[in-house]
């Protein structure tokens, strides 16, 4: 599921989820190609991923992002990493 934040707001709200495991990913599309950009492998774009995993190399596993929704007032913060 793909969604887009107006600039400005800094929260999104996805509502009817069944309850179970989910993880979440967050780019900065800054130049609106719907993609990370990356040089050499390393993003030049804003990126993030639900609980906040320590990033390495490559994404997280899911199992190091994944949160359990199990209420409709489950919420996520969203460290963005800016590397180049």
């Amino acid at each position: 599921m793909t969604r887009s934040i107006p600039a400005g707001q800094h929260s999104l709200r996805f509502a009817a989820l069944p309850r179970g495991d989910y993880a979440v990913a967050v780019i900065h599309d800054e130049n609106g190609n719907a993609k990370l950009d990356t040089f050499a492998g390393i993003p030049k774009e804003g990126f993030g991923f639900s609980n906040n995993p320590a990033i390495r190399f490559g994404p997280p596993r899911f199992k190091a992002a994944r949160f359990t929704l199990a209420s409709d007032a489950e919420a996520q913060q969203v460290k963005m990493h800016y590397i180049l």
